[in-house]
């Protein structure tokens, strides 16, 4: 059985980025926004459906494209072949370990140098996404 409160929490945060909570959107929600974790869509299924939530794969898919276009989340491309969803969507960086294909999150703050950058004339800077690829030592 789901927390009431965390319930009423979720379909807030929704709501507060346009998003009308279905049962389905709610589902997703409740599985990613519980702690800051950066998963791939596969991931989030096999998680619904270990919860015993029943959501189609193209379900978790559409729903968390639709959470990243309204700001809720950030899609995070490593590679056409891996795309993460991060629940954390405030500016931070992330470190990708290629052998493990597991993305963490950086604790340095690249950000400080970007004052030193030229930005071209006309322009301002609208965000900025840095992903290390790392990999385990031999």
């Amino acid at each position: 059985m789901h927390n009431e409160s965390h319930t009423t929490d979720v379909v807030s945060q929704l709501r507060q980025h346009g998003i009308f909570p279905t049962g389905q959107r709610l589902a997703v929600a409740r599985a990613l926004l519980t702690r800051h974790q950066h998963v791939t869509a596969d991931q989030l299924q096999a998680k619904l459906r270990d919860n015993g939530e029943q959501v189609s794969k193209a379900t978790v898919y559409n729903t968390l494209n639709l959470f990243a276009d309204k700001g809720l989340i950030r899609e995070i491309v490593v590679d056409p072949a891996h795309v993460y969803f991060d629940s954390n969507n405030t500016p931070h960086h992330h470190f990708y370990n290629v052998d493990e294909r597991m993305l963490l999150d950086s604790g340095s703050p690249l950000c400080e140098l970007l004052p030193s950058i030229q930005l071209p004339q006309g322009t301002v800077l609208d965000e900025v996404d840095v992903i290390i690829k790392i990999r385990n030592r031999a």
